[in-house]
């Protein structure tokens, strides 16, 4: 009895097949069509699309112009001249025409000019520049320019992928690719390469003051110098330095605004910080200096400014450095065990 059921369910099935297939048949011609049949048998092996940073670099790459400058050199025994052309990079902020480069892209030039990636070209003239940072700000004569994406609030992190932009020897527009190594700082304080932001990515000859942009095309920096050292036999790889954003944009601003960059200045030459008592040790006071002037005295412990508690060294001169002068600042200092306060007029830091 099982045997007979097992049969007739075998049978019943195979039934149901065959009908199943003629009406699909009928209903679907082109099912005998192999290529119909692979194509429903294939598995569907999508590959995902290759890494690329081409929609960063189209978004941002026309807002970086080649810069040539020229000085020109009188020479008096022949009476002719000689001139030298200084290749660098820069980059649009403004769609008016200012434009951030190095210092030293256009430093004793007699001549700048400027070439826009769809050929374009115009005289530049100088509106101010920085020692300390090696920026310059160049205006052109033009309106309607490609500027390159900012945000105010960008912050860099060490690991962050970065591509550098510019104009190396001459070649044309390159983009090279690396990380941030370390991260630098926004304030205006002078604390040498403390100040840039340290990346992998190769600034060569004419690298000089172009744009070092995030994987979304975004600004984070100016492209400034590769690490020298005076040993000329040790040979260095990977360590360049850029202007982080923030500060690029603080200088630019008041180039603009004040044909320079104005510092504050306090005068204490070398200070450490002291975790226990959480302020600034004093080892150095400049003579004729405002923190002469308002009884700041070797051994000092300043702990806060302004109202400000001190964290570091680099958050103190921050704060100084970036105070207007002949802006009066509460100083509160610990001196042999007293608190103390003093008011100090903060005078501009002459370069």
């Amino acid at each position: 009895m099982k045997l007979q059921s097992t049969l007739k369910y075998f049978f019943n099935s195979i039934s149901y097949g065959v009908l199943f297939a003629i009406v699909l048949l009928l209903l679907k011609p082109n099912l005998t069509d192999s290529a119909f049949i692979s194509q429903l048998f294939s598995i569907d092996k999508k590959t995902s699309p290759p890494l690329s940073y081409a929609k960063a670099v189209s978004i941002a790459s026309p807002a970086v112009v080649n810069i040539y400058s020229e000085d020109i050199m009188a020479n008096p025994s022949y009476g002719d001249s000689a001139r030298t052309t200084t290749l660098g990079s820069g980059v649009i902020m403004d769609s008016n025409g200012y434009i951030l480069t190095n210092l030293h892209v256009i430093q004793n030039a007699d001549l700048i000019h400027v070439v826009l990636q769809n050929g374009q070209q115009f005289p530049a003239q100088i509106i101010g520049f920085d020692q300390i940072t090696d920026l310059a700000v160049l205006k052109v004569n033009a309106s309607n320019l490609p500027t390159i994406p900012q945000k105010s609030n960008q912050q860099s992190l060490a690991g962050d992928i970065v591509l550098a932009i510019g104009n190396p020897l001459n070649l044309g527009q390159t983009v090279t690719q690396g990380i941030i190594s370390a991260t630098g700082r926004s304030g205006l304080s002078n604390t040498s390469y403390l100040n840039f932001l340290q990346m992998d990515a190769a600034i060569n000859e004419g690298n000089s003051g172009g744009a070092l942009i995030n994987s979304n095309g975004v600004l984070v920096g100016i492209n400034s110098r590769k690490f020298t050292k005076l040993n000329p036999q040790l040979n260095i790889q990977g360590i360049f330095f850029a202007v982080p954003y923030q500060l690029a944009a603080k200088i630019m601003h008041q180039i603009i605004e004040n044909g320079r960059v104005v510092r504050g200045w306090l005068g204490i030459s070398t200070a450490q910080y002291s975790s226990s008592s959480k302020g600034l040790i004093v080892e150095e006071v400049s003579p004729n200096s405002p923190a002469q002037a308002g009884d700041i005295r070797i051994g000092d412990i300043v702990y806060q400014i302004n109202g400000q508690n001190i964290t570091t060294i680099v958050q103190a001169l921050d704060i100084v450095a970036e105070t207007k002068p002949n802006t009066n600042l509460l100083f509160k200092l610990y001196r042999q065990g007293k608190t103390i306060e003093t008011n100090i007029t903060i005078v501009e830091l002459s370069n």
